[in-house]
């Protein structure tokens, strides 16, 4: 092999190594790719809201829609093996009218913001009822044993007649009648997800 030759063949090599290198080098920097996102439930319940709304109770702090509340008491429910809650909140913002939370199990959590509504003579006895426009059906009716902690306007323990109706996207009719007396009503619509920040108050 002449030597003109041999200085091509080593040329050739040389430039072979250096292809190889820098492409060696360009794997080596480039970035790992990212891992894919880990499944999750989109309804899981913090989700829901800010906060977790099962342990909600008198002098805790609750945001909805831009306004602040304050819980002033807590209405703790059993019918059975089954329990859920409800909380009066302060309502001085918007005239005095009672406004409430309910959160419940069932078995995924459902939070309902409730306001008292007027019923008259309404009362639940009918399979549908309609109110401003919205037509509600029955869905449930029982009693339940109950007990109170700070400001609630019901007794500290006793029992409850309910009867649930439900309206459609999220609305809610809901009777009760503490101790035999009269029937009381509220209006409810489901919390939607991520509008509402709990803010624990002090104490235990």
């Amino acid at each position: 092999m002449s030597g003109t030759a041999i200085v091509i063949l080593l040329v050739l090599i040389l430039v072979a190594l250096i292809v190889l290198i820098f492409v060696l080098l360009r794997r080596r920097q480039a970035p790992a790719p990212a891992a894919p996102p880990a499944p999750r439930d989109p309804f899981a319940a913090e989700d829901q809201v800010a906060g977790d709304p099962r342990t909600l109770k008198a002098g805790d702090m609750v945001e909805y829609l831009g306004v602040r509340y304050f819980v002033r008491g807590s209405v703790r429910l059993r019918e059975g093996g089954f329990t859920w809650s409800e909380h009066l909140l302060d309502a001085d913002t918007i005239e005095g009218t009672k406004v409430w939370i309910s959160v419940e199990e069932d078995p995924d959590l459902e939070v309902v913001w409730w306001t008292e509504h007027d019923i008259g003579d309404m009362t639940p006895s009918e399979r549908t009822i309609v109110v401003d426009g919205v037509e509600y059906r029955r869905d449930e009716h029982g009693t339940a044993d109950y007990t109170s902690e700070g400001t609630t306007g019901v007794g500290v323990q006793g029992r409850v007649e309910y009867v649930d109706y439900e309206g459609p996207r999220g609305k809610y009719l809901s009777f009760e009648q503490y101790g035999g007396g009269q029937w009381e009503a509220g209006l409810g619509e489901r919390v939607p997800t991520g509008s509402m920040t709990i803010y624990p108050g002090g104490g235990a």
